[in-house]
C-alpha cells in the first residue's frame, strides 16, 4: 500500500493515538509500526474510541484483529461486540469466540451457573479457555469435569493438579 492509499480515516485515527500516547508512525504503511502504536494505546482508556476507529479503517485485516482481540480483555462485556462488529466479517470468527468465551471464563469466575455445564460443553471451548478456567476458577466441580474431560492431557493434568 502507497502512502496515497491509506484511508484518510486510518490517518486521522493514527494521528488522535499518536497525541494520546507520545509515540509517532513516520510511515502510515508500515504495519508494524502500526502495531505498536495500538499496543501502546491498549492501556489507556481516552484512547478507545481512536482505537476503535483505527480498527474500523485498518485495512490489514489480521492486524485490525489482533487488535481487538487484546482489547477484548480490557473492555466490559457490554462493549465487545461494539470492538467484534468493527472488523471485517472474513476476520470476525476468532474475536467471536474470544468474546464468548470471555463471558464464559467471568461467568464462571463469579461463581454463576453455566447452563448444563459438563463434559458434552467442553467439546466447544476452545484449549485457551479450559486453561484459563483452571487457572482462574477454583470451583472443584468445574475442575473435576476440566480433570476427566479436558481436550488435552495438559488441561487435564493441570486441573488435576489444581484440585490438589
Amino acid at each position: 500500500m502507497a502512502d496515497a492509499e491509506v484511508p484518510q480515516e486510518l490517518r486521522d485515527a493514527v494521528r488522535g493515538l499518536e497525541g494520546l500516547v507520545g509515540t509517532v508512525v513516520s510511515d502510515m504503511t508500515d504495519s508494524h509500526a502500526r502495531w505498536e502504536l495500538y499496543r501502546a494505546s491498549l492501556a489507556s482508556d481516552d484512547a478507545r474510541p481512536f482505537l476503535l476507529a483505527a480498527v474500523v479503517a485498518e485495512p490489514d485485516g489480521v492486524l485490525a484483529s489482533a487488535v481487538v482481540g487484546e482489547v477484548l480483555e480490557l473492555v466490559p462485556r457490554a462493549d465487545r461486540q461494539s470492538w467484534v462488529g468493527a472488523l471485517a466479517p472474513a476476520v470476525r470468527a476468532f474475536s467471536e469466540r474470544r468474546a464468548r468465551e470471555l463471558g464464559i471464563l467471568e461467568d464462571l469466575r463469579s461463581g454463576a451457573e453455566v447452563p448444563t455445564f459438563g463434559p458434552e460443553l467442553l467439546g466447544g471451548w476452545s484449549d485457551w479457555l479450559q486453561l484459563r478456567i483452571v487457572a482462574e476458577v477454583p470451583d472443584a466441580p468445574v475442575l473435576r469435569i476440566l480433570a476427566e474431560s479436558g481436550r488435552t492431557k495438559r488441561i487435564r493434568r493441570a486441573a488435576a493438579g489444581a484440585l490438589g
